[in-house]
């Protein structure tokens, strides 16, 4: 199973969910550039904050799509939702998805199938 696969809506989740953490990693190191040294340089800020924002409403708008494909009651839509603002967020939110079952069939691979085994199948 690849683990970024597109090819389900679990899996285009986990992949907008990852994108959103790197995205946020990318304007955060830009904004770093921008206030910490003394001549400060806008460069990161003006490439990542729209790339983070496209991403952002992406992210968004794959949450809903899972929460309707995937059946989520609202407080997981509100939770999957939420997890967008703070940095890195997205992901824990999705490891927590795996492990609850709320990510349909990357949660029944991830619970029925060890690491080993998927290594050992590919």
């Amino acid at each position: 199973m690849n683990f970024l696969g597109l090819r389900t809506v679990a899996g285009r989740f986990r992949f907008f969910a990852v994108l959103e953490a790197l995205s946020w990693l990318g304007l955060l190191v830009g904004m770093a550039f921008k206030y910490l040294p003394a001549e400060g340089n806008e460069i990161g800020v003006k490439i990542f904050g729209p790339v983070h924002g496209g991403i952002f409403v992406l992210f968004v708008l794959t949450a809903l799509l899972a929460a309707r494909e995937l059946e989520w009651n609202w407080k997981t839509t509100v939770l999957a939702l939420l997890s967008s603002i703070p940095p890195f967020c997205t992901v824990v939110f999705e490891v927590w998805a795996v492990r609850t079952g709320k990510l349909g069939e990357l949660s029944a691979v991830g619970a029925t199938e060890s690491p080993q085994t998927l290594a050992a199948s590919s």
